[in-house]
């Protein structure tokens, strides 16, 4: 089982930065992927940015050059540094990690965090 916890939405001025966190918690197994999604309000969720457990990453291209994901493997949290941000970054925001164990992997979503941006 992993529990995720997202932490760091909130509401910002167009142009502004947020920084997401994601910390997970397992009783077993690896995590080999973990990713942020959104959604927002009549959209379909989208993924943002993906990061694999030796650092590859990939961005949705509205987001390239604009937000950076990184990971903490020793803390098990993934971070996603928004800058320049632009009203319709405005959503719901999910952490996502795929795990591993000997005989199975298993996908996850956290519950969810708010980001406005807004004048």
């Amino acid at each position: 089982q992993v529990q995720l916890v997202e932490s760091g939405g909130g509401l910002v001025q167009p142009g502004g930065s947020l920084r997401l966190s994601c910390a997970a918690s397992l009783s077993n197994g690896r995590i080999i992927a973990m990713a942020w999604y959104r959604q927002a309000p009549g959209k379909q969720r989208e993924l943002v940015a993906q990061i694999t457990s030796v650092g590859n990453t990939n961005y949705g291209d509205s987001v390239k050059d604009r937000f950076t994901i990184s990971r903490d493997d020793a803390k098990n949290t993934m971070y996603l540094q928004m800058n320049s941000l632009k009203p319709e970054d405005t959503g719901v925001y999910y952490c996502y990690v795929r795990t591993i164990t000997i005989i199975m992997t298993a996908d996850y979503w956290g519950q969810g965090t708010q980001v406005t941006v807004s004048s």
